[in-house]
């Protein structure tokens, strides 16, 4: 397949392999906040998955139906799904995905409030707004309280918790 996700085609393409392997999947981060009608620039995708050896297998296969990469055989299952819950993945082409199955003891698969949205004809799934905002309200990152903020008043979650 070979397109460059950091262009519109590219990003579905690989929405669409993700749908088409099964892989159980979040976007957050940035992206995220763009397929919820917030967008910037951004040089990465973060990827949240379930954490079973099976899932990370269904995520090799779809990273490669985008990228003829032999670096995706590297990406640990054992990692994700045990003490290092997060991996980087650099493809040839594209930008950088921040692959994790956990954030600290914050965040865990079950953690999770996800919506679904539609990019380019595929079903993607992304953590719900409350979700980001929970996420990104505490950190010590200014960009990350910025976009609480953001969130927090496009979404009315002044009140959550």
């Amino acid at each position: 397949m070979q397109q460059e996700p950091t262009t519109p085609q590219g990003l579905g393409a690989l929405f669409q392999a993700l749908a088409a392997e099964g892989v159980t999947y979040a976007v957050f981060g940035i992206i995220a906040m763009a397929l919820h009608g917030l967008p910037r620039a951004t040089a990465n995708l973060d990827l949240f998955i379930e954490p079973t050896p099976e899932n990370v297998e269904r995520l090799k296969r779809a990273l490669r139906r985008v990228w003829d990469d032999p670096a995706i055989e590297q990406i640990p299952a054992e990692d994700l799904c045990g003490e290092y819950p997060a991996v980087g993945y650099y493809p040839p082409t594209g930008f950088f995905l921040d692959i994790v199955t956990r954030l600290g003891t914050a965040f865990t698969w079950s953690d999770l409030e996800i919506e679904e949205k539609h990019y380019d004809g595929t079903i993607v799934r992304v953590f719900s707004p409350r979700t980001l905002w929970r996420m990104k309200r505490d950190t010590v990152r200014p960009r990350d309280r910025f976009d609480a903020t953001l969130l927090a008043e496009h979404f009315d979650l002044g009140g959550a918790t």
